[in-house]
C-alpha cells in the first residue's frame, strides 16, 4: 500500500496494536505463495538466491539499518535482496496484522512486470518515468524494459534519502546496472513538486518524444483526491501525444482491508489513503484506456488466461494512452 515510499525517520518493528499470530498467516512472507526469502516472487522478480548482495550483507555507507525502513520491507515482501534483520522482523509482523499490505505489494509488482512488457513491446515506448520508485529490486522497470529494448532510457524519481543511497549503490552492480545502449538514473524529487520531477527527468529523457509515466502505490500518499488528480494531469500535460500513464493503487470498499488500513495509518507517520475503484479510474480521464481498463491487478493482461480475481482485490490498476 506504500509501494516503496517510507517515512523519513523509519519505524520500529513493533506495530502499535499488533498481536503475534493475528491476521492471515498465509499472506505473510515465507508462507505458501508468498514472495519471501527463498521464493521466486512475482514474474521477473529476483530472489535472495540470485546474483547480487545477499540479504543482511554490508549496507551502503552511511545507512543505519538497525531500524526497519518501509522501502526495504517492501523489498523483503517481493523476495528482493536488500533488507536487513530489522526489516525482515517488521515485514513479518506487518504481514500478520495487515496481510493486505504484502498482498498489494505482490499484486502491484506482478502488474508492473506485465505493464512494462506491454509498453516496451507492443506499445513501442523507449522512455519511462517511474515516480515513487523506491529500491530497484529485481523485476523493476528498467530490467524489464531493457530486456525487450536495450536502448531504453528510464528515470526513477523518489525523495527518500535512504532509497536514494541504496539505489545509487545498487545500480552500480552488474545485476541492476543499465545496458550499455540505454540509460538509468534516479532523480531526487517529491511527487508534489511536478516541476522538479519534470526538470530532473529531462536530464535523461527527451520529453518531446513519448514517455510512459508509471505511478504505483504513490498517489495514495496524497490525501486530497483533487490534488492527486491535478498532479497526474500536470505530469501528463507535459508529455507529448503517444505517451502512456500506468497506475496501480490500493482500493477502498473491501471491508476488513479498509479497517486494517485505517489501523495502519494510525500507527505510522506516513499514512496511505485508499480510494474507490471509480476514483482511481478518474485519473485516466481524457486518455484512451488500454483493454481491459481499470481492473483488479490480477485481471490486467494476465499471463495465464482465465485467472479469477481475488474475492477482495487489494489493488486496482490501469494503463492509458495520451491522444
Amino acid at each position: 500500500m506504500f509501494r516503496r515510499r517510507a517515512p523519513r525517520h523509519g519505524f520500529t518493528a513493533t506495530v502499535p496494536g499488533s498481536r503475534p499470530g493475528a491476521g492471515h498467516p498465509a499472506a505473510g512472507p515465507g508462507a505458501p505463495g508468498a514472495a519471501g526469502p527463498g521464493s521466486a516472487g512475482p514474474p521477473g522478480a529476483a530472489g535472495p538466491g540470485s546474483a547480487g548482495r545477499d540479504p543482511g550483507g554490508p549496507p551502503p555507507p552511511g545507512l543505519d539499518v538497525s531500524t526497519a525502513h518501509l522501502a526495504r520491507v517492501w523489498n523483503y515482501w517481493l523476495g528482493g535482496r536488500d533488507y536487513f534483520a530489522a526489516d525482515r522482523a517488521a515485514g513479518e509482523e506487518l504481514s500478520r496484522e495487515f496481510p493486505h499490505l504484502a498482498q498489494t505489494a505482490r499484486a502491484e509488482r506482478a502488474f508492473l512486470v506485465r505493464a512494462v512488457r506491454f509498453l516496451a513491446g507492443p506499445a513501442g515506448i523507449r522512455q519511462f518515468l517511474d515516480v515513487g520508485a523506491g529500491l530497484p529490486a529485481g523485476g523493476n522497470t528498467h530490467e524489464i524494459a531493457q530486456r525487450i529494448a536495450p536502448d531504453t532510457g528510464i528515470v526513477y524519481a523518489d525523495n527518500d534519502p535512504a532509497v536514494l543511497v541504496h539505489a545509487r549503490t545498487l545500480l552500480q552492480s552488474p545485476m541492476l546496472a543499465s545496458t550499455p545502449e540505454g540509460t538509468v538514473s534516479y532523480v531526487d524529487a517529491d511527487l508534489r513538486d511536478v516541476a522538479a520531477v519534470l526538470a530532473g527527468s529531462a536530464r535523461t529523457l527527451d520529453l518531446k518524444h513519448p514517455v510512459a509515466l508509471i505511478m504505483l502505490g504513490a498517489l495514495g500518499h496524497i490525501d486530497d483526491h483533487g490534488a492527486a488528480r491535478s498532479i497526474t494531469s500536470q505530469l501528463m500535460d507535459a508529455l507529448p501525444p503517444g505517451s502512456y500513464l500506468a497506475i496501480a493503487d490500493g482500493v477502498a470498499g473491501t471491508g476488513p482491508a479498509d479497517d486494517a488500513q485505517q489501523r495502519y495509518n494510525d500507527a505510522v507517520p506516513v499514512p496511505y489513503h485508499l480510494r474507490r475503484p471509480d476514483q482511481l479510474a478518474s485519473f485516466f480521464d481524457g486518455l484512451d484506456l488500454i483493454e481491459p481498463g481499470v481492473v483488479p491487478c490480477p485481471q490486467w493482461k494476465p499471463d495465464a488466461p482465465g485467472g479469477a480475481a481475488p474475492d477482495e482485490p487489494a489493488a486496482y490498476c490501469g494503463v492509458a494512452r495520451k491522444r
